[in-house]
């Protein structure tokens, strides 16, 4: 994975709640998402949309694997990627926890076939794989680009440390959809509005869990104090390396990175390129106050420019 590339021009926010006039904020909250035990249920999608009710998209069958969600869009606050790996003959595969920790053993029993159980005979000849699941969401940006450019107001920094649509302020301008590194937010076909994950902003108000993590099984995806998540999830990555897992990573956590770290972030298995994410984010905005002042200096000097053609002229 490339190393994420420090902006010496984008000073670390150690709140973001407290820099957008919260004051006594909470401790920033935020998911973290280990994929080493996403089992792709995709009860978090369920229950992100029986909660917000977000609408259904309609049946799309994709054709392409067993995700037919695609991505994450207006109607879609969450996606549960799958991703299917080919694994070269003869390369052995990873070490699973229960291998490594000795509670029971898995073998693999090679793909199903396509004809009714007991026809084939055996697994000679199918070919072997491995499936990466990840639950995608908005990343709730340190430095977020929706919300720079938003012309309303509708997007807005909470006192959670999370960026929130406000509907009923939006206009379909659509600038937020451009600036967003991650290609999260989206309108609304027949609406026009941009929607996107609020972080379930009216359960955590009042003390609750998101609807996702809620109703994730396997605690794949956990909520709290974005700190408290932080170190948990290295610690995760440690154990994960000590099993025999090297390949195991985070993403989005570090705050020297291009978006200042991200409210949600996970722990990959793999490069996140594989996942459909970005190596390297970095928020669109980030050049605006170097353009404002080039162009004000090429404002002055076309002036003065001006003033010494009108008083040259006159002698």
């Amino acid at each position: 994975m490339a190393e994420p590339v420090p902006r010496p021009d984008l000073p670390v926010t150690v709140d973001p709640a407290t820099e957008a006039g919260w004051v006594d904020a909470p401790p920033r909250m935020g998911f973290f998402t280990d994929t080493s035990v996403c089992i792709g249920c995709k009860a978090c999608e369920v229950a992100c949309k029986e909660w917000n009710g977000v609408p259904t998209s309609g049946l799309d069958l994709l054709g392409m694997s067993y995700d037919n969600t695609g991505a994450l869009t207006a109607n879609s606050w969450r996606h549960v990627a799958f991703v299917e790996q080919p694994r070269p003959a003869g390369q052995p595969a990873a070490r699973t926890e229960a291998e490594t920790t000795g509670k029971g053993s898995t073998e693999f029993l090679g793909m199903p076939g396509s004809a009714p159980p007991g026809r084939t005979g055996s697994a000679h000849g199918r070919s072997d794989f491995r499936w990466l699941m990840m639950s995608d969401v908005c990343k709730h940006c340190t430095r977020a680009g929706c919300l720079d450019v938003c012309p309303t107001g509708a997007l807005f920094r909470t006192e959670f440390g999370t960026v929130v649509v406000q509907e009923d302020i939006c206009n379909g301008c659509g600038y937020c959809v451009s600036a967003c590194p991650y290609g999260v937010i989206d309108r609304r076909a027949g609406d026009g509005r941009a929607w996107k994950c609020t972080l379930c902003y009216d359960r955590i108000g009042v003390g609750m869990t998101p609807a996702c993590a809620q109703a994730c099984p396997t605690e794949s995806i956990q909520y709290g104090p974005l700190d408290e998540l932080r170190e948990r999830a290295a610690t995760r990555v440690a154990t994960l390396h000590e099993r025999g897992v090297p390949e195991a990573r985070l993403y989005g956590h570090d705050p020297a990175d291009g978006v200042g770290g991200d409210g949600a972030f996970f722990l990959l298995l793999d490069e996140p390129e594989v996942y459909g994410l970005p190596p390297d984010p970095q928020v669109p905005t980030r050049d605006l106050p170097r353009m404002w002042r080039r162009a004000g200096v090429a404002a002055l000097a076309m002036a003065a420019g001006a003033v010494v053609a009108f008083l040259g002229g006159r002698r």
